[in-house]
């Protein structure tokens, strides 16, 4: 369904009111405006997916603690003891799960945008509110994840007695980095999904994918020089360093490169959210 404005004219006594419906153009196609109406859904929606993440389960919400520490742990006596991946002489905990932060909370949120449309089809075909609504749910309910991590992540650190930084004040435009790049990938899957069932099957090869393509197990200074302009193009690399680099010192804060990518994103943004927007009035029917 494409986006409309609708105009009342309002005659005198006894005359018949007109509504005229007009298809918006430019910036008013992307309904932002409906997003901020339909708010309480989007609220209803978030809740929904939070609670869906740990129904049924025997130790319920402890996994949002216990998830990073198994992770922590698999990955340092996999790569910190048995492979010996350098760490900028951090402990390797620490080190990898500076990395996880931004990278489960981005990989979590694509998975749950990119099959949002899909896997509510029934709500879809019944009730018409701004379908980005979902996909956005499923960005931010995976903050709740995030939030329970960084705690986990500030018992590590008075665990190997690491000061906080000043330099944890860039934390914010981290996440908010995190949050556009992961709405702007899920956009795109799920208007793809839409028409083509295979991209669900492909995300996780894609995000495992670029797992190994960012600094999430290995430094970036293990790069060969040559490929690390080209590497830092992605933009999950320069967030990931901007997470180490504010929370350990690790590093160097992100340059002109994550900057560059980051305006590309945002430029990916916005035509996904159009694009997205167009599709609506097939969503329905493809369903």
């Amino acid at each position: 369904m494409t986006a409309y404005d609708l105009k009342h004219d309002f005659p005198a006594a006894g005359s018949q009111m007109t509504t005229v419906i007009q298809a918006t153009h430019g910036w008013a196609s992307l309904g932002l405006h409906d997003i901020w109406e339909y708010r309480e859904l989007l609220y209803l929606l978030v809740w929904r997916e939070i609670r869906g993440m740990y129904r049924q389960t025997a130790l319920g919400a402890s996994w949002l603690f216990l998830r990073p520490i198994l992770n922590v742990v698999v990955l340092t006596v996999v790569f910190g003891v048995f492979v010996k991946v350098p760490s900028n002489d951090l402990p390797y905990a620490l080190f990898s799960m500076s990395a996880l932060l931004p990278w489960t909370y981005f990989s979590n949120a694509v998975l749950r945008s990119a099959g949002s449309l899909v896997q509510n089809m029934e709500i879809i075909s019944k009730v018409y509110f701004p379908r980005v609504i979902i996909a956005i749910a499923g960005v931010l309910s995976g903050l709740v994840d995030l939030a329970a991590s960084f705690i986990v992540f500030l018992g590590f650190m008075v665990y190997f007695k690491l000061p906080l930084r000043i330099e944890m004040l860039w934390l914010p435009a981290f996440i908010l980095a995190s949050i556009l790049l992961a709405l702007t990938v899920g956009l795109w899957l799920a208007t793809l999904s839409v028409r083509y069932r295979d991209v669900s099957f492909a995300v996780n090869f894609i995000l495992q994918a670029v797992m190994y393509l960012s600094p999430v197990i290995y430094p970036i200074s293990s790069v060969p020089e040559k490929l690390v302009f080209l590497y830092q193009m992605n933009p999950m690399a320069g967030i990931i360093e901007g997470f180490r680099w504010s929370l350990l010192g690790a590093g160097s804060p992100p340059g002109t490169t994550f900057w560059i990518s980051l305006g590309i994103m945002l430029i990916l943004l916005v035509l996904g959210a159009f694009v997205f927007r167009r599709t609506e009035r097939t969503i329905v029917d493809v369903l």
